[in-house]
């Protein structure tokens, strides 16, 4: 991790429907290459696959180095809140096909916002009670 400039962010979102990759500068502000399983198939029922999502990091890898990375650092989300905390089926078959494609991986973190509190949970101050016969 010589040279800041050659490093990058590689910013994966999987969830049960799509996969997006997103390859940005290590500050994060510029876009440097976007692919999604969307992109990849055309199949919509694949799209949250393993497959695409491996294809799509591939692509997204490849011209990340025509464009002069060495190396990235991985942010691995799912889409969190109070929806499903675990990434999708696409993410592992992402994080291995970049750690094949020549890049160097710096740090893997996961980055799925988690909430603090959330909005109240219905059935109102003692909880669905069920009804007995």
């Amino acid at each position: 991790m010589a040279d800041d400039d050659k490093w990058g962010i590689i910013h994966i979102y999987s969830s049960f429907n799509n996969t997006i990759v997103h390859v940005t500068d290590i500050t994060g502000a510029e876009t440097i290459s976007r692919f999604t399983s969307g992109m990849v198939t055309d199949k919509g029922r694949l799209q949250g696959g393993a497959f695409p999502a491996m294809k799509a990091a591939k692509k997204a890898a490849e011209e990340a180095q025509e464009k002069g990375l060495e190396g990235v650092h991985i942010r691995v989300r799912a889409p969190g809140g109070t929806q499903q905390k675990i990434p999708g089926q696409g993410a592992q078959p992402a994080i291995r096909a970049v750690t094949r494609s020549g890049l160097d991986v710096g740090k893997i973190e996961d980055v799925t916002p988690v909430p603090h509190d959330s909005t109240r949970q219905k059935g109102g101050k003692r909880g669905r009670r069920s009804q007995s016969p």
